[in-house]
């Protein structure tokens, strides 16, 4: 049974995470045409501390690349900067390292995530 909110009633975190992520979700995967091999610059407004250039030739640096587009980016950056393949190559592994609120999202949103995660474990 879902709980429905109470009028009038402040939303969870949770709720408000899960909506915010939402709204940055591409219409398909298909519009995910980032690159598939080189260095990737973000911008500061993605990785405004630390790292800002990814190869993604390397899986570590690929992976965490994805994991900050996925947490940090908009709409425009996250069907600039992500794969559709890539994407998917990683989803078995990577939705065990992001925040359940954007899993959760992506795999709503998109469930052949989930079923090709449950399909290579």
């Amino acid at each position: 049974m879902v709980q429905q909110p109470r009028p009038g009633a402040r939303p969870s975190v949770a709720e408000v995470l899960r909506e915010r992520y939402a709204r940055r979700l591409p219409d398909t995967l298909e519009a995910l045409t980032g690159p598939e091999h080189g260095l990737v610059d973000l911008p500061l407004h993605i990785a405004w501390s630390g790292l800002r250039t990814y190869d993604l030739d390397q899986p570590r640096l690929r992976m965490s690349l994805y994991r900050t587009v996925l947490a940090e980016g908009q709409r425009d950056d996250i069907t600039r900067f992500l794969n559709r393949d890539l994407l998917l190559a990683q989803w078995p592994t990577m939705r065990t390292m992001i925040s359940r609120p954007v899993r959760e999202v992506w795999e709503t949103a998109f469930p052949e995530l989930e079923r090709w995660a449950s399909s290579t474990a």
